[in-house]
């Protein structure tokens, strides 16, 4: 189903009400920022209704029991539709499904060694690393991100992979694709460097120092400048807060789970605060000087 663009309006106005009204009769819609403006888009078939009822109701009435000819407001958008708006979403979980199968899940040594942070040899029974700098001298640049792409179990990948997709989609509709490819790229970096850090060489991987600054990004983007894209479900935090303190407590660990990444998912989490923090201010104080 073709989404078109129905109303192009100031970034000062005002459409949380609207936007309410939209979510309560459960019609399909997503905003974004383009050129200075915010713009709603919502099916092709149900566009002039939806422009009829901003009309109506340009700020809502969510106590009013309305009488709308809008068809098919009870559909959720496609899967197919969905991808059309995130494309950057699904190129990250793209390429994370291509690395799983060629590594084997990470179980594949020879190729898994050109996307770890640190590159390595296998000797008898003993892994020997190379240096960093050793790498980074070589001009495998790339080793400081692509850890995001190795995932060890099929539990992994579809943990993570259904969170970035959730999170994912939320930034790529709010502020583009090029800003989520280049907060996913930051938060892996951050998150992948602060891991070696703390854990010296060793084996690690996955998107969840990723997803943890998504995560914090939404959540302070959210406080400071408030978006129907970013309102996560209070259930949602709660639960992955909870998870990380389990994760650091060491208790996941203990009961077969493996060691944990915890420095990463941390270090994901502050930096994604604080780029939601700069994101948030940036943007209310557009909206304050229109």
């Amino acid at each position: 189903m073709t989404a078109v663009a129905v109303l192009r309006l100031p970034l000062a106005v005002d459409l949380s009400g609207f936007v309410k009204l939209l979510q309560r009769m459960q019609v399909p819609h997503r905003v974004s920022e383009e050129a200075g403006e915010q713009v709603l888009w919502v099916p092709a078939n149900i566009s002039e209704d939806v422009r009829s009822l901003y009309e109506r109701f340009p700020a809502g009435d969510p106590d009013q029991q309305l009488d709308i000819p809008i068809t098919q407001t009870r559909q959720r958008p496609g899967f197919v539709e969905q991808l059309r708006h995130s494309k950057a979403t699904a190129l990250v979980l793209l390429l994370t499904l291509i690395v799983a199968m060629v590594t084997l899940l990470g179980e594949n040594l020879e190729t898994i060694r050109w996307l770890t942070f640190l590159d390595f040899r296998v000797v008898g029974e003993y892994i020997h690393f190379t240096p960093l700098v050793d790498s980074l001298a070589a001009g495998q640049w790339w080793r400081l991100v692509t850890p995001m792409l190795i995932h060890f179990g099929i539990l992994h990948l579809a943990m993570n992979g259904m969170w970035y997709w959730e999170l994912g989609r939320r930034i790529e509709s709010r502020q583009g694709s090029i800003n989520l490819i280049g907060l996913t790229l930051l938060f892996s970096l951050v998150s992948n460097y602060t891991q070696y850090l703390f854990s010296g060489p060793s084996l690690f991987g996955g998107l969840s120092g990723v997803l943890y600054g998504l995560l914090g990004h939404c959540w302070i983007f959210q406080i400071l400048s408030p978006n129907p894209a970013y309102r996560l479900p209070r259930g949602v935090l709660v639960m992955m807060l909870v998870w990380l303190l389990v994760c650091l407590s060491g208790l996941v660990s203990m009961i077969g789970f493996g060691q944990i990444a915890n420095a990463a998912h941390v270090s994901g989490l502050l930096i994604g605060c604080f780029t939601g923090l700069l994101g948030g201010l940036y943007n209310r104080r557009k909206l304050t000087s229109k």
